[in-house]
């Protein structure tokens, strides 16, 4: 895992995040705001979007974790790891467990990315089909049907 050091070290090289904000940046992480204003009903899912667009090198991969002080109010996120040569916004999933409706505003930090460096780049990075994702990306999966 990187250190916040080792990022700042990345950033414009291994790790690039538009729109970048020093006080964003934690001692092993980043945290990433919300793009939109944004209510989840009680026992309510939602997908939601990050505004900063984030790209990583071969070299790079990403892990994506829930605030706590959002769990703590109930708030419960479904998140993959973010691969080498990943580009675009993140698509979070988010699930409100409890009984009150929370209410995100555009800018708060809700997520925090961690990043690590691979032992060597891998020489598959990823092209898949969120590359590039531009806001909040619904799944693509193809339902396989009997």
């Amino acid at each position: 895992m990187l250190s916040s050091e080792e990022i700042k070290e990345a950033l414009g090289t291994d790790i690039i995040i538009k729109p970048y904000a020093e006080e964003a940046l934690g001692p092993s992480g980043y945290d990433m705001a919300l793009a939109f204003d944004l209510v989840i009903p009680p026992l309510s899912w939602t997908l939601a979007s990050t505004r900063e667009r984030i790209e990583l090198s071969n070299s790079v991969s990403a892990s994506i974790y829930m605030r706590s002080s959002l769990a703590r109010g109930g708030l419960i996120g479904s998140f993959a790891l973010i691969d080498p040569g990943f580009k675009g916004n993140l698509t979070i999933s988010l699930f409100n467990s409890s009984n009150k409706e929370v209410k995100l505003r555009a800018g708060e930090r809700v997520v925090q990315v961690a990043f690590f460096k691979l032992g060597k780049p891998t020489l598959r990075p990823y092209s898949g089909k969120y590359q590039n994702s531009m806001g909040v990306v619904k799944s693509k999966r193809k339902v396989i049907t009997d």
